[in-house]
């Protein structure tokens, strides 16, 4: 079951897809970031890799 690794909650397949890393790791969800905050989380992630 997939989860935030920042606050452990858990997320949907549909969001790990999309704000997830390559192996499938979420550091931000919307019960501990705001919306904005994902997707920034998301895009640095990408440049990471």
């Amino acid at each position: 079951m997939p989860k935030c690794e920042n606050c452990g909650t858990h997320v949907s397949d549909r969001f790990v897809r999309v704000f997830g890393d390559d192996v499938g790791q979420v550091f931000a969800c919307p019960s501990c970031s705001a919306n904005a905050g994902i997707a920034e989380v998301a895009k640095q992630r990408a440049r990471e890799a």
